[in-house]
């Protein structure tokens, strides 16, 4: 099993993910031939690509979320958020002291985990 890491600048404004993947999320193997499954994908992606749709109904621990913002600003982010990709859209439903830690210090991008779903699984999670 491989991972994939892509630094992206700071000053990204817009970007285009593509990667095919089979029906269970992981990526497709490279070179066109029957490689096998990678996995998931690692990218950084701008917060502002990634739908966050249980932010209302859920709160951060202030204290958490400043312990993250104080290391992630020494040694940053060494844990990836979870991202579900479904039809070009990024959603997270963990990760969520990450993401505001990332926000609160005024980061454009974050590291994620990307697998791919489909319209089931994007519903599976709003539940």
């Amino acid at each position: 099993m491989a991972n994939f890491v892509l630094q992206v600048p700071i000053t990204l404004r817009s970007f285009t993910v593509s990667a095919s993947s089979n029906p269970n999320g992981a990526i497709s193997g490279g070179s066109g031939s029957n490689s096998g499954v990678v996995g998931p994908v690692i990218l950084e992606l701008p917060l502002d690509k990634i739908r966050r749709p249980l932010m209302r109904t859920r709160s951060n621990d202030p204290i958490k979320v400043q312990e993250l913002m104080d290391s992630i600003s020494q040694i940053g982010l060494q844990v990836p958020i979870d991202v579900l990709e479904v039809d070009g859209n990024y959603y997270g439903f963990s990760g969520c002291h990450r993401y505001e830690a990332h926000q609160r210090l005024g980061l454009p991008t974050i590291r994620c985990k990307i697998r791919r779903g489909t319209k089931e699984t994007l519903r599976h999670h709003m539940r």
